[in-house]
């Protein structure tokens, strides 16, 4: 029996919840954007789950449509372990702090399992300084009127990354419109060359703390050329010069050419996520 029981986290409890993602700044950030816009309450994309002192929670879990367990030690898991075995499946990835992600994973497979790949080592990376290395000047924040030329790229991208289509039984309705809020937000950018684009990334999550990149891709006739050094440096000039003080990423392990183009900007690695993809 556990002595310590696992409870929900709502409104109440934010300055509890700012403490611990405030301990893993970077780490945190995908949560921490999550209850900046929405908070703990009903209304809330998912639900937080604290585990620890009763006022003062050392853990917490962030359900949603990804689970991500933050400061979990082998106690926490094996509270938040227990919760969610009891539950079906809803999620589609685990996604956080290798050490937590992968504890958990071993032990929710059982009852949750199979998974349809786990990516154990993906260096969490972060930068605070404007790349040397040359600009480009036709990166540009993606008009709104330009999100249907971005969409596809964007379709491309995510089925390169993840190994499914992200238009699904919505005819990809859902995920446009993920596209088209980071649009709207100017979060979105991208170099277009004869109506096609060849090089993208986004802004996906802002805190204060950071900013971090995903959805970076290049168009494979355009790779090789150097567009991507340049198209990343000068996101992540105008990421550190309107949004945050940081900006961040995490990448596959296996992934060698992007690892080197990412040291060559003067990203440091900071930590380590996994991911387990359903």
């Amino acid at each position: 029996m556990l002595t310590i029981p696992v409870r929900q986290l709502l409104d109440a409890d934010r300055a509890a919840v700012e403490r611990v993602l405030a301990a893993h700044p970077i780490a945190s950030a995908q949560v921490a954007e999550r209850i900046a816009a929405h908070g703990l309450g009903w209304r809330a994309e998912g639900r937080l789950f604290g585990y620890g002192g009763h006022r003062h929670p050392d853990s917490v879990l962030w359900c949603g449509g990804q689970v991500t367990p933050l400061g979990a030690d082998r106690q926490a898991v094996a509270a938040f372990a227990d919760l969610l075995a009891g539950w079906p499946r809803v999620c589609a990835s685990l996604v956080g702090p290798a050490d937590g992600v992968l504890s958990l994973w071993e032990k929710l497979s059982p009852s949750w399992g199979p998974d349809r790949t786990v990516r154990e080592d993906q260096p969490l990376m972060l930068v605070d300084r404007v790349p040397a290395t040359a600009t480009d000047p036709l990166v540009r924040p993606v008009r709104l009127d330009e999100v249907d030329l971005l969409f596809p790229a964007s379709v491309a991208m995510y089925t390169e990354e993840v190994g499914v289509s992200p238009v699904g039984d919505d005819g990809g309705r859902g995920y446009r419109a993920r596209v088209a809020e980071l649009v709207r937000a100017g979060r979105a950018f991208a170099k277009v060359t004869d109506g096609q684009v060849v090089f993208k990334a986004e802004l996906a999550v802002v805190t204060r703390h950071t900013v971090q990149l995903q959805g970076v891709w290049t168009h494979p006739r355009w790779r090789g050329k150097g567009i991507a050094a340049a198209g990343l440096a000068t996101v992540v000039r105008e990421a550190l010069r309107r949004f945050a003080p940081t900006v961040s990423l995490y990448v596959n392990g296996y992934n060698e050419p992007a690892r080197r183009l990412y040291d060559r900007l003067g990203f440091r690695r900071v930590g380590t996520f996994a991911t387990v993809l359903f």
